[in-house]
C-alpha cells in the first residue's frame, strides 16, 4: 500500500511463490502487486535425521519408508512452509508416507527435533550445518545441483536417486509496482555491489549459502517457474491453510 517512489522496497522470500497457491484470502498477488529486482542468496535446503535412527543414506531412510507407511514422522516450521513442501515434494518423487507435524516456527521444531521426537526434516543449512557438525543431527543428503564445499562427502538429491530435488530458501528483493523503471535499475546496480563485498559473501558462506545477483528479467522468469512449480506441490499434497 506504500507510494511507489522509489525509496521503499521489500525484502521476501520463497514463501511468496507460494502464496497464491496456498491461500484462498490472499490480499496481493506477487506478479501483479510487485516489480522483481534480484535473488540476494540460496540457502540450500538438506534432508537430516535424528542420529536415534540407523539411516546412514537416503536409500535406506526410503526403504524403511516404504515398509512401515505412515510410521515415520517428519516436522516442518508450519504448514505450507517450503521445508514442508520440500518434504512432501519428496515424499511423491519416492512413493513414500510420513506423518506431517507441524510446528509454529523453526525454533520450537528444532528443539523437539534434537529431543528426538521427530525423525526427520528438510532444513535450511544455515540452521542444521552447526547441529550436524556436532553431532547431534545426521545429514543424508543436499537438495542442490552439486555439492556443498563445507560437507564435500554428502551427496546431492539427485546423486541418491531423487531427481528434481533443487530446493532453497532462496531471499529476494522486489519494489511496489509503479515504482520508476530508473528506480528499480539502481537499486539492482547497487545490491548486486553488495553482494560482492567481502563481509557480505562471507556472510553467506557461514550459511552454507550462495550469492544471487540475476538480473530482473531472470527473476521475473524464475518467479514464474517458482510459483508453477510450488502450486503442483500444493495441490497433489491438498495442502490448505487460510490467513
Amino acid at each position: 500500500k506504500a507510494a511507489p517512489d522509489g525509496y521503499t522496497f521489500f525484502m521476501g522470500a520463497i514463501h511468496h511463490t507460494i502464496g497464491d497457491s496456498l491461500y484462498t484470502n490472499l490480499p496481493y498477488k506477487l506478479e501483479r502487486d510487485f516489480i522483481p529486482i534480484t535473488v540476494v542468496a540460496y540457502v540450500p535446503q538438506v534432508m537430516v535425521v535424528h542420529p536415534k535412527h540407523p539411516f546412514k543414506t537416503v536409500k535406506e531412510l526410503v526403504d524403511y519408508a516404504k515398509a512401515n507407511p505412515g510410521k515415520l514422522n517428519f516436522g516442518s516450521p508450519g504448514s505450507g512452509t517450503s521445508h514442508h513442501l520440500a518434504m512432501e515434494l519428496f515424499l511423491n518423487v519416492t512413493g513414500t508416507k510420513m506423518t506431517h507435524v507441524p510446528y509454529k516456527g523453526a525454533g520450537p521444531m528444532m528443539t523437539d527435533f534434537l529431543a528426538g521426537t521427530i525423525d526427520v526434516v528438510f532444513d535450511g543449512m544455515g540452521t542444521s550445518s552447526a547441529q550436524m557438525k556436532a553431532g547431534r543431527l545426521r545429514g543424508l543428503a543436499i537438495a542442490t545441483p552439486k555439492r556443498a564445499e563445507q560437507f564435500p562427502d554428502m551427496p546431492t538429491m539427485d546423486e541418491v536417486g531423487v531427481p528434481g530435488m533443487v530446493v532453497s530458501t532462496w531471499y529476494a528483493l522486489w519494489a511496489i509496482k509503479g515504482t520508476p523503471k530508473e528506480a528499480v535499475d539502481r537499486m539492482y546496480q547497487e545490491t548486486v555491489k553488495a553482494m560482492n563485498l567481502p563481509d557480505m559473501k562471507n556472510i553467506w558462506v557461514s550459511q552454507v549459502a550462495t550469492t544471487g545477483g540475476i538480473s530482473p528479467e531472470e527473476f521475473q522468469a524464475f518467479i514464474r517457474s517458482e510459483i508453477a512449480r510450488w502450486s503442483k506441490v500444493v495441490k497433489d499434497a491438498n495442502v490448505k491453510v487460510d490467513l
